[in-house]
């Protein structure tokens, strides 16, 4: 049975790939749904969803830790840690309602963190090869947003004027991140000040250093056998940095 639950979350089979982009598919509509419900009003019908969402996320938690190799190890991944943290805000929203449901946003730090998906998406998908770094970063980026959005808005949300939804805290996390600073959202308490100067210190360089990653002109993954340089431009026949002839291999003609 341990064989058969690692086989289908390492595994090459074309049920395992599947079984993979499953569990995409439901990361990307848990993420959407918390995003949806952040700020709702507790319903019978949002508890029932919250109680399958949270029953998948256990059982694939448990699933996972079953398999580790070193499970202290596994437990000390980024990833990991933000299931558990949602487990306990799901756990616990019937009694203390939605106070902390804005944490499950930070579930999106989920998204493409299997090393075996971004092989499965290399290998089936062209637009993905052609674009992956773009495409992972722009996954980064909104990740990135998504999470300090959910930190502004549990660390001051109702507590700064202006400030009173999730998409306030967006607006103003975006404000911050692009340092465009409209104005009309800001922080007047020291520990809102001391947040803003975290985003800003933090925050702006890879904000900027992701949107750069999305815009710049696409790079195709070869090692050069000369230097190890993996990163090329599609067209390349020498390698930038050490001069070798370079045989990468195509598609052919677009």
């Amino acid at each position: 049975m341990k064989d058969r639950i690692r086989l289908l979350y390492e595994g090459r089979s074309k049920r395992a790939t599947r079984f993979r982009y499953g569990l995409l598919i439901f990361d990307a509509a848990s993420i959407i749904f918390f995003l949806a419900t952040a700020a709702a009003v507790l319903t019978p019908a949002i508890l029932v969803v919250d109680a399958v969402v949270g029953t998948v996320i256990l059982l694939d938690l448990l699933a996972r830790l079953w398999i580790a190799k070193n499970r202290f190890r596994m437990l000390r991944q980024v990833h990991v840690i933000v299931d558990i943290i949602v487990l306990a805000s799901l756990a616990l929203a019937p009694f203390i309602g939605q106070g902390l449901a804005i944490l499950r946003v930070i579930r999106s730090l989920r998204l493409i963190h299997s090393y075996h998906l971004l092989k499965d998406l290399r290998r089936d998908s062209r637009v993905f090869r052609l674009h992956e770094d773009g495409i992972i970063a722009a996954v980064n980026l909104l990740v990135f947003i998504f999470a300090m959005t959910a930190l502004v808005f549990v660390l001051r949300g109702g507590d700064e004027p202006g400030l009173t939804s999730y998409v306030d805290a967006l607006y103003f996390t975006v404000a911050t991140l692009t340092t465009t600073g409209f104005g009309d959202v800001t922080m007047t308490t020291p520990t809102g000040r001391l947040l803003s100067v975290l985003i800003m210190v933090v925050g702006v360089g890879l904000f900027l250093r992701l949107v750069k990653a999305i815009f710049s002109p696409a790079k195709v993954r070869h090692t050069c056998p000369e230097c190890g340089l993996t990163r090329h431009d599609r067209d390349a026949i020498h390698c930038k940095h050490c001069g070798n002839d370079l045989k990468i291999e195509t598609e052919g003609a677009e």
